[in-house]
């Protein structure tokens, strides 16, 4: 346990806890807000001995040489700075400096400036250095808060909380949960709103719950965004949505939370139809609402809905950032135009191992194995090092064009040259390409000898296969461990089914049928999306609750009845041609 219980008024606020939780509702006791000034004190004092001692002017050209740090160097000649004219023994001034690591990246060099300060130090300082620090080093110093004679404030908590998501341990969460009830600041609308935070990302979603409807009554849209975001990324993403259509205010943050929510579910015709929304209340985007809708966009494969996107992001005029271009390209890939994904790729300036993992992939998507691996060469030759999906990307690019002792060459140099072990994913790709090749003794054998136990991913693969080269024996193998890993799959029943009437063996392919139908395997309809004016349609079979139905299907009638018409022309002309020849 990293965070150590302060002297008995913490172990009493445990005690607190406890009886706040085994209560079904009602607010948490109403602790007399003891502390609540201290962050105010604490800043004031700081400011004034600024005011005293250092000059206006030079605080303002900290504040530019601050602005203009983007290296470790940078922020050691500012320090330099500091040191020569004695405005490192401000806490207010080394606090910035402290926060200009942070926001860099450069955690150790902040606890160094926070170690070796001669002043006295107070809890703006503290706070400072909390938001700097890695998760465990941060539990560490709040711990220390009390221990040099200070107590934590509202940003204390809020600092110390974050650094509990990152270690995803609700434990600590809980005990300073209870450090906030006996110090008063429960009541603090920005602490309540990390606890909630907390509570959600480390997937409590009750006890997260209680508290956000305790506090309910305040209309702050932060709190809210917690609460929404929280559902959405364990999966809820209804209830997300039905808390976010409650809220008496909402942000981009509200809209985005629950436009990912959707996608990160595979509920990309939600999706889309949200952000629509967005833009009919005119709520303007931000970067990560359009890497959601973009993603949303790769599932469906709606390629004119992603060009629009790509012209509306240059008419925001949002920064092309990375990420941002990487889904562009993924879009692109996966909806069809990998030419246009290429483009993308070769306009980036600065490519991440993710871009050059994404534009891989689109082009094992692409069925082109052989450009895959040469991007894969130019990947190498550019210096960056490849992760484990890029060999899945890369397996994957082997499978499609049959390249077996490619595969198999670039599946050892994972761990020979790479040092990194294949994972399940990496055997399921190679199981997958030697069993598309035929090597399906090759393919067994490998599923012996792998560290893993094979998933329904890689039964899949065997059965497949099985139905390619018509080994009725293997594919009722896959079948049997397919059955307690996917019971109410229906497509492994009619993939065996067509294995054995591909072999002529239709008593079996019928029992195959029959037992689908006794254990009650629903076959689901196939369906299909097609994309019109910036908008996906989805269609399943035997559905007729389209808004259009009876139009589309008097056109396809009619392309039906041309179809036979010119099928019956093409047979008399030949029948002709065949007369006049005789």
């Amino acid at each position: 346990m990293i965070l150590v219980r302060l002297g008995s008024m913490w172990t009493c606020a445990l005690h607190v806890l406890n009886r706040w939780n085994s209560k079904a509702n009602g607010p948490p006791p109403r602790i007399t807000n003891l502390f609540l000034s201290a962050t105010t004190a604490s800043i004031s004092n700081s400011k004034k001995c600024l005011t005293s001692s250092a000059t206006a002017k030079e605080d303002l050209t900290l504040k530019q040489l601050l602005k203009q740090c983007f290296n470790l160097r940078h922020i050691q000649q500012t320090h330099g700075y500091m040191v020569l004219r004695a405005l490192d023994q401000h806490n207010l001034l080394l606090g910035r400096l402290i926060d200009a690591c942070s926001s860099l990246g450069f955690s150790s060099y902040a606890s160094l400036l926070f170690t070796h300060n001669k002043s006295q130090t107070d809890i703006y300082l503290y706070n400072a250095t909390l938001k700097a620090l890695s998760p465990v080093k941060a539990i560490i110093l709040y711990n220390s808060i009390r221990l040099a004679g200070l107590r934590p404030d509202s940003y204390s908590f809020p600092y110390a909380l974050k650094a509990v998501i990152r270690l995803s341990d609700v434990h600590i969460g809980r005990e300073i949960h209870s450090q906030t009830i006996c110090s008063g600041f429960i009541l603090d609308l920005h602490v309540a709103t990390a606890l909630v935070r907390m509570y959600s990302s480390c997937g409590c979603i009750p006890d997260a719950r209680k508290l956000f409807d305790e506090m309910s009554y305040r209309t702050d849209v932060a709190l809210w965004n917690a609460m929404v975001a929280g559902y959405a990324k364990v999966g809820l993403v209804y209830t997300a949505k039905e808390l976010f259509e409650q809220m008496p205010e909402r942000n981009v943050i509200s809209w985005t939370a629950v436009i990912a929510g959707f996608t990160q579910m595979d509920r990309p015709n939600e999706a889309i139809s949200l952000f629509r929304r967005m833009q009919i209340e005119s709520v303007e985007p931000d970067e990560i609402a359009m890497l959601a809708t973009l993603s949303a966009c790769a599932q469906l494969g709606a390629l004119q809905l992603g060009e629009w996107i790509h012209k509306y992001i240059d008419k925001l005029g949002l920064s092309w950032t990375v990420p941002l271009k990487n889904a562009l390209i993924n879009m692109y890939a996966k909806s069809g135009n990998i030419n246009k994904a290429v483009l993308v790729f070769e306009d980036m300036k600065h490519k991440t191992v993710v871009t050059w993992t994404t534009i891989i992939a689109g082009f094992a998507l692409h069925g082109l194995g052989r450009d895959a691996l040469e991007m894969f060469s130019r990947m190498e030759f550019d210096g960056v090092r490849p992760n484990e999906v890029t060999f899945i990307a890369l397996l994957s690019a082997c499978s499609h064009v049959g390249l077996v002792e490619l595969g198999l060459w670039y599946f050892r140099i994972m761990e020979s040259r790479f040092g990194m072990k294949p994972t399940v994913e990496h055997y399921g790709c190679m199981i997958d390409l030697l069993g598309r090749a035929g090597y399906l003794k090759e393919a067994q054998e490998m599923v012996r000898r792998m560290p893993f136990e094979a998933n329904a991913s890689i039964w899949g693969s065997l059965l497949a296969a099985s139905n390619i080269h018509g080994d009725a024996k293997l594919g009722d193998h896959a079948l049997q461990h397919l059955t307690k890993l996917e019971p109410y799959n229906s497509g492994n029943y009619a993939l065996l089914s067509n294995v054995y009437a591909s072999v002529g063996r239709w008593k079996e392919s019928g029992m195959v049928r029959k037992v689908m139908t006794e254990t009650g395997v629903r076959k689901y309809p196939g369906g299909s999306f097609v994309e019109v004016s910036n908008r996906v349609h989805e269609f399943l079979a035997g559905d007729t609750s389209h808004t259009h139905f009876e139009k589309i299907h008097e056109v396809l009638w009619k392309i039906n009845w041309e179809l036979k018409i010119a099928a019956n022309l093409e047979k008399e002309c030949d029948w002709l041609i065949e007369f006049d020849e005789v």
